[in-house]
């Protein structure tokens, strides 16, 4: 057990250099959308009809000024909110049908959850679209500390990509991986679309 906690120390490191070097990007709007513009061009998009995406909050990738665009052109558009400590996830069919929740981040109305095809179940999706902090070129990834993506990407039927969009100032050459750490198979940014180990 010991032999983790640099690992552990390292992770923290990480997560602290890619936080700031995150914030201070200048043009996030800009560049956002020339990431949003690669991850739509991806085959593995194209090939999807259920695909997850994650809601922007603080300094992420942003996503919201574009989801109503995949919303209007008829994919099943999927995001995940917080219940007990896991990630579930909800079929959004309009931007209204989000209010701010766990973190402050936008999430499905509570009232609306329960409603006939609003659940959706990870073994659904075709494309999962994932934030974080920090990447490497071959897939690696550091989130936030709390594996709730770790957890839900455990639980996502084997075959559907696993796509991370990043800033390439979050890219780093190697990353502190551990073993229940889940690996990408594609990290896209501004300047690249990394392709991460088959799994």
């Amino acid at each position: 057990m010991p032999l983790l906690e640099p690992s552990l120390a390292e992770k923290q490191e990480v997560r602290r250099q890619a936080r700031r070097r995150r914030d201070v990007q200048p043009d996030k709007d800009s560049l956002s959308k020339i990431i949003w513009d690669q991850f739509l061009a991806l085959p593995q998009y194209a090939a999807a009809k259920t695909a997850m995406f994650y809601v922007d909050a603080r300094s992420e990738v942003r996503t919201r000024p574009f989801l109503p665009a995949v919303i209007r052109a008829g994919r099943r558009v999927v995001v995940p909110y917080c219940v007990e400590g896991e990630l579930a996830l909800f079929h959004l069919e309009c931007m209204e049908e989000l209010a701010p929740g766990c973190f402050g981040i936008l999430e499905p109305r509570p009232e609306l959850r329960p409603l006939p095809g609003k659940r959706v179940e990870p073994e659904d999706l075709d494309l999962v679209m994932v934030p974080g902090l920090a990447f490497d070129p071959r897939g690696g990834r550091i989130g936030y500390g709390k594996g709730y993506y770790d957890r839900l990407l455990h639980r996502v039927r084997r075959g559907p990509p696993r796509v991370a969009v990043a800033f390439e100032c979050q890219m780093f050459p190697v990353l502190p991986m551990l073993e229940y750490d889940a690996r990408m198979d594609k990290v896209v940014t501004e300047k690249a679309v990394y392709d991460g180990p088959a799994r």
